[in-house]
């Protein structure tokens, strides 16, 4: 079962569009490359064996006219001088064989027939053993027999032409390696570029540069990131727009309301005036939080930050207490930070009535603010929900219960804005704890 399952991944194609191209590639390339070594070899082969059968039809003829006009004591001396790289001449029948030839034997035997003349009888047998040979048996015009022993061979490879073959193979790999890289490389910027779509942050624009086609894709994501920016900060600005000019139509109504008579209809409307001019409030705040501040960054001692905080909830009597503090020296938006701070107590105050406040460093050496309580917490699937704007766990319309689902939304959007991030997680012991990580 094993080996089944190794050779199903063996042969699984690979899931990256890198080494399919590769493969698919390196693959027609290497079959290309195959071929043509293979027709060139294929070439050398019947180049080699033609002028190997020319050769021999003519020297086979001359040889055996010569071995017929000398005397029969001469022609022993003779035997050697006619001797060549790939055959021999013997006088006697030589070795028994078989008559069996293959395809370059029947091609040999053919020449050896014509070189004779047809004037002497040819037999060609083949003698059995590796490597292959060949004795042909020619009986001269005085009956006296003549063999000729061969051992055909085609010129050899170049000892150096596997070198040379793996230098080639090794050269295709990198050149093949290099053009996966150069067409796939602007697909990855292309999806990294993607992937860090925050039109909310500043970014570089990808480069409209290289090949026509990448450089169009380029400039379409940029016009893309562009609209989605201006659709975004068009949104929040008529957001700002209508809480703005809710504004003063608001305090009007308030001011006729407190003119009325007092009665407990009174008291009514002044407070859902009151929770409409909250909720106008909170949503100006957003919508100036949304796109980050101009405010600058400064250099503050985070511990002494923090520790002020706490300071100023617990001269009012609230629950709020710093388990831990570090001195530690931060860059960051001193104002932004404290509506993050105060806006994460407030959350904890509201739903737990105490907080607890800590500052540590994290393994990497970034700062972490903790604001934890000992509440209900926050069901797991809804922590990254409460992050977004208008959304209340509470879904009734009591904004004394409920809130405006704007605090934490504002809150996470500000940690943006400076560099940070902001994420929430239930305690096992009970209760949330909402961390800000900065730098």
């Amino acid at each position: 079962m094993n080996s089944i399952g190794w050779l199903r991944r063996l042969l699984h194609p690979p899931r990256t569009l890198r080494w399919r191209l590769f493969l698919i590639l390196f693959a027609g390339l290497a079959a290309a490359h195959a071929l043509s070594f293979g027709v060139l070899f294929l070439e050398r082969y019947m180049t080699a064996k033609t002028m190997m059968l020319g050769n021999l039809e003519k020297d086979v003829g001359t040889s055996i006219a010569l071995l017929d006009r000398l005397p029969a004591d001469e022609r022993q001396q003779w035997i050697t001088m006619l001797e060549r790289g790939n055959y021999r001449y013997e006088l006697g029948p030589g070795l028994p064989g078989l008559p069996e030839l293959s395809a370059l034997g029947t091609e040999i035997a053919e020449t050896i027939n014509e070189a004779a003349g047809k004037r002497f009888p040819v037999t060609v047998e083949t003698i059995p053993g590796s490597p292959q040979r060949l004795q042909a048996h020619v009986t001269l015009s005085d009956q006296t027999q003549v063999t000729i022993d061969l051992r055909p061979r085609v010129m050899p490879l170049a000892a150096w032409l596997p070198y040379v073959l793996i230098a080639q193979l090794l050269l295709l790999i990198l050149c093949t390696g290099l053009a996966v890289r150069l067409a796939i490389s602007p697909l990855l910027r292309l999806a990294n570029a993607a992937e860090a779509l925050d039109p909310g942050k500043t970014a570089d624009r990808l480069e409209e540069t290289g090949p026509k086609e990448v450089a169009y894709a380029a400039t379409a994501f940029n016009t893309m990131r562009d609209r989605i920016a201006h659709y975004l900060e068009e949104r929040v600005q008529i957001l700002a727009a209508i809480s703005h000019d809710l504004q003063t139509p608001i305090t009007r109504m308030k001011l006729r309301a407190e003119m009325a008579e007092d009665g407990p209809e009174k008291d009514k409307l002044i407070s859902d005036l009151s929770e409409i001019e909250r909720l106008v409030r909170e949503g100006v705040t957003y919508a100036r939080t949304a796109h980050g501040t101009v405010e600058k960054p400064a250099r503050i001692d985070i511990g002494s930050f923090v520790e002020s905080i706490v300071f100023d909830y617990q001269d009012t009597g609230k629950a709020v207490t710093a388990l831990k503090t570090i001195d530690a020296v931060v860059v960051t938006r001193p104002h932004a930070l404290r509506r993050i701070v105060t806006n994460l107590i407030d959350n904890a105050l509201k739903f737990a009535g105490e907080a607890e406040v800590i500052v540590r460093r994290t393994p990497e050496g970034r700062t972490c603010i903790t604001v934890s309580d000992h509440g209900p917490g926050i069901p797991e699937d809804q922590l990254e929900f409460v992050l977004q704007p208008f959304y209340r766990l509470e879904q009734s319309r009591n904004r004394n219960t409920g809130g405006t689902g704007l605090g934490l939304a504002i809150a996470h959007q500000l940690t943006l804005a400076i560099g940070g991030s902001l994420h929430l997680r239930n305690r096992s012991e009970g209760g949330l704890a909402a961390e800000i990580v900065l730098g």
